[in-house]
């Protein structure tokens, strides 16, 4: 575990990484985990972290330095645990103060050599500030968001039966063209007339492999044998392993979008024939049936969740849009190196996945 610190004048911030999977309820105040059981008898005043030869007060300790000292006591260690890893284990407990009483010793240090004085270290405080706040602001959304009566989980259950919805599929995969073999691949001109030869002898090998796929598909709807017709396909498409024909109970979630309205078929019939980047693809629909309430009801409650947390930030974003001054900014592209615009460094889109083909 990893503890993540933030210097804000002469006191440190302490973000933990603990704690995490365990949140506390919403719209409770959270609170520390318990510490090792001789803690008990530990009052609040009792100091649990010091720091000799470092002065509270360097000023009121000048002359006693011997005796100088920084203390935090027990409640003031409890505020910290309670602020940044509420959920924190004992061991992990004893970890953090280590590093706290670290950190304080080298605020301590920054702070007598000036590093805490002057507009940047303020203007470095303010946008501090920002980011605590805005975060503060996520968890007490979260929190908010976690919140769903039950009463709306079943009505999103009964309002999305065909999510739910299993099937028992069968699948016959069949290439979109004949795989070449090593031996054809090697040492091939690269002269105009080879490529054209090359080219239609690929369209060739394609229109070979759809009119397979559409034979196999007839045979498939009158009732032959899927693994049949899938090594029928593995044999003239020369392709390497035989895909799976039995996917067993599948969701409507686990396929892609255009392959979805074979859940509209009746049990036993055969889907058309479709197409997809690798190749073609029959299935034959076995048993239906619908996952109950209780079996999907965290699923719910999560995509609910996040839905909500979603709104929610989207209404506090378009509650008001900054407005910048072009005059100043510019056209960001046409001033950059090169006439492209700079990294902002903001989250770029995942790529597309790609269309999914055979398991």
């Amino acid at each position: 575990m990893r503890i993540y610190l933030h210097w804000t004048g002469g006191l440190i911030l302490v973000a933990a990484a603990w704690g995490q999977t365990a949140k506390p309820a919403a719209h409770a105040a959270p609170k520390a985990a318990a510490a090792s059981p001789a803690a008990a008898t530990i009052g609040p005043n009792t100091p649990v972290i010091t720091i000799p030869g470092m002065c509270d007060k360097p000023e009121a300790e000048k002359s006693k330095a011997a005796g100088c000292k920084t203390v935090v006591t027990r409640a003031e260690f409890e505020q910290l645990i309670n602020a940044v890893a509420p959920a924190i284990d004992p061991a992990s407990r004893k970890q953090l103060a280590t590093q706290y009483g670290t950190a304080l010793v080298m605020v301590h240090r920054a702070h007598e050599m000036g590093l805490d004085q002057g507009p940047k270290f303020q203007e470095l405080m303010r946008v501090a500030r920002i980011g605590v706040i805005t975060k503060e602001l996520g968890q007490k959304l979260q929190q908010e968001a976690e919140n769903i009566p039950d009463k709306e989980v079943e009505a999103y259950y009964h309002n999305n039966q065909g999510m739910f919805e299993e099937v028992d599929l069968q699948r016959v995969f069949i290439p979109r063209s004949k795989q070449l073999q090593e031996s054809e691949k090697k040492d091939k001109p690269d002269d105009e007339a080879s490529k054209a030869a090359a080219k239609k002898e690929q369209q060739e090998s394609e229109d070979a492999m759809k009119k397979l796929a559409e034979a196999l598909r007839a045979r498939a709807a009158a009732g032959e044998d899927f693994g049949k017709l899938q090594d029928e396909a593995v044999a003239a498409s020369g392709f390497k392993g035989k895909p799976p024909t039995r996917l067993g109970k599948v969701r409507r979630t686990s396929l892609p979008p255009d392959q979805t309205d074979i859940f509209n078929l009746k049990v036993g019939e055969t889907s058309p024939l479709i197409s997809s980047a690798p190749g073609y693809l029959v299935y034959r629909v076995g048993e239906k049936d619908t996952l109950p309430l209780d079996h999907v009801r965290e699923e719910i409650v999560a995509a609910l969740q996040s839905q909500r947390m979603q709104d929610a930030m989207q209404a506090i974003q378009q509650s008001a849009t900054p407005e910048l001054n072009e005059k100043y900014f510019g056209d960001a592209a046409a001033n950059a190196p090169g006439g492209q615009a700079p990294d902002s460094g903001a989250a770029k889109p995942a790529p597309k996945a790609p269309e999914a083909g055979p398991k």
